[in-house]
This record gives structure tokens, sequence and C-alpha cells, in this order.
């Protein structure tokens, strides 16, 4: 069973592969389209808490909301109790390509559980939270600069 994450992995990188292909003509790249999708279910996000959810550090999400802040994609806007706040909102155009999005998104769900029943997906999705929130405790704890005991 050790090799369960190296499977997660493979099914990550392929996933993340054929979303940037086919996301390329919209001029999304590298994963963009994660951080697009969030901010679109989250519009007034601030970037921390989009970076917490995609599990990325600081200076990663800065730089993927950059790019898509400068395609167009999302536009940053002050709040209006704090300035030094800044929310994250998608544009018109964010807008626009969303659908596409949670599209591809919806396919790779049904195309990655063809065969399984409707009990089985749901113990799959069940079984994956799990882990994920094994991961999460893990992740906070490294994230604030402790080492792990293997």
């Amino acid at each position: 069973m050790k090799e369960i994450l190296r499977e997660i992995g493979v099914i990550a990188r392929a996933l993340d592969s054929i979303s940037n292909i086919e996301f390329k003509e919209y001029d999304l790249t590298k994963g963009q389209y994660l951080y697009l999708v969030r901010v679109c279910e989250n519009p007034g996000i601030i970037q921390e808490k989009l970076a917490e959810m995609i599990k990325v550090d600081r200076t990663t999400a800065a730089r993927a909301i950059k790019k898509l802040e400068m395609n167009g994609f999302i536009e940053k806007k002050e709040d209006k109790h704090n300035k030094k706040i800044k929310k994250l909102f998608p544009t018109e155009n964010g807008k626009n390509v969303y659908p596409f999005i949670k599209r591809e998104n919806d396919y790779s769900n049904i195309v990655a559980l063809e065969g399984f029943s409707e009990k089985e997906a749901k113990t799959i999705f069940d079984l994956l939270q799990r882990v994920r929130q094994n991961i999460e405790k893990e992740w906070e704890y490294v994230k604030k600069g402790n080492k792990r005991n293997y």
C-alpha cells in the first residue's frame, strides 16, 4: 500500500498536464486555472487564503496571481475598511473562461470514475478527504518551520 502516494501523484500530474494543454488557448498555463477557479468560486478572497486553499507558499501564489492579473483574468480591489487588504475578484474574461474550466473538471471526474459504482466513488472521495486532512496537518506543521521526524 505504500505506493498510494505515487498513484495520487501520477493522477495529479496527468490531469495537470492535460489541463495545461487544453487551457493553453485561453493563455492559462502552469496551474493558473486552479487559482482562477478558486477566485471565481470565492470572489473577494485574499491572497493568503487562496494560497492556503491550493497548498502553495505565498511567493508561488503571488506569481500566479500577478500573471492572472496581467492577463486580465482577475483583479485586485482594496477592502473598504482596510486599505492594506487586497481582495481578488474575477474579471469578465475570468468569468467567461470559468465555465470551460468547470466543464473540463466535470469531464475529468467522469473519466476518472468510469466503471465505479456511486457507492465506490463516494468511498474514494471520503477516503481521499481523510488523506488530505492528514496531510494538511503535516503541511501546517512544516509550514511553520518545524521538522518532521521520519
